[in-house]
């Protein structure tokens, strides 16, 4: 079925799974015994105790991956049965404007802030995680290193109330038009929606990034396709929403892009020749 080719990747990656701490902390405990209990086999434990750690992991990554492909068979059957309809951004646009239905938001705050649709509730599904223990300062610190500073996609946690505050605002009877940054989200929104009682759905398929600003009324300091975009390669333009922003604006827009690339080179070689002054400093120093 070739109406939901969606990449299942940002799914994965924000999705909070409570289980996901006590892994992290497990790998913890499992390397700390293994280091200050039986210090005559420090080496060996540590060892055994890494080695069970990556197979917690592997394990978690294992049910993530079989959790996200059930998912999807389930989202595809919405749709496919026509509990989910499709709407592509345009479509969308019309019903907004010519029958009054209402855009339910559930992108989370980094990308609604940057470009939403007048007139749209804003309810989502997913936000940024902002908790401090332990197993989550290690899934942000993971989600950094795997590719954050890159994508700038920040860690995300699925918000148990998401329901509760939709039926707040909506009765079970209303059109709901369900939307997000890439239309993955909307579709897991959908889901639950469903379930929890509401018949009158509508899936913006591709998401907002597939709007072309005349499509929706926009809002927000960025078009909608850019509001996904961050991270190092969001400043460079090394994107390929910003590679298309920049066939439409031209080489004005490029070059604002260059010259940052060329800042950060001399950045990056400033620093490189500080670093290489302070060690040769420290040498000095040592040396007398």
């Amino acid at each position: 079925m070739d109406v939901i080719t969606l990449s299942i990747s940002p799914l994965i990656s924000t999705s909070s799974n409570p289980n996901n701490t006590t892994h992290r902390l497990a790998k913890t405990r499992l390397f700390n015994s293994s280091s200050f209990i039986h210090k005559p086999l420090q080496f060996q434990s540590t060892y055994k105790g890494t080695v069970k750690a990556q197979a917690v992991d592997e394990d978690y990554e294992l049910k993530q991956a079989k959790d996200m492909a059930a998912a999807r068979k389930r989202w595809e059957a919405l749709v496919r049965d026509g509990k989910v309809k499709i709407l592509t951004p345009k479509e969308a646009g019309y019903a907004i404007q010519l029958s009054g239905k209402t855009l339910l938001d559930v992108r989370p705050t980094t990308e609604h802030e940057k470009a939403w649709v007048k007139g749209s509730t804003w309810i989502p599904i997913f936000d940024v995680d902002t908790q401090l223990d332990a197993g989550t300062l290690s899934r942000k610190v993971t989600s950094y290193m795997m590719g954050g500073w890159w994508s700038g996609v920040p860690t995300l946690s699925f918000d148990n109330q998401f329901i509760s505050k939709v039926v707040e605002k909506f009765p079970k009877d209303a059109d709901l038009i369900v939307a997000c940054q890439k239309g993955l989200r909307s579709l897991a929104a959908c889901e639950l929606l469903y379930n929890a009682g509401y018949r009158n759905l509508f899936w913006v398929q591709g998401g907002l990034e597939a709007a072309e600003e005349e499509d929706l009324e926009r809002e927000g300091p960025q078009p909608f396709k850019l509001a996904g975009v961050g991270g190092l390669s969001g400043f460079l333009g090394w994107t390929d929403q910003q590679r298309a922003q920049a066939a439409k604006e031209g080489w004005g827009y490029r070059l604002v892009f260059t010259a940052r690339l060329i800042g950060v080179v001399l950045a990056a070689d400033a620093l490189f020749i500080a670093v290489q002054q302070a060690a040769h400093y420290l040498q000095d120093i040592r040396a007398n």
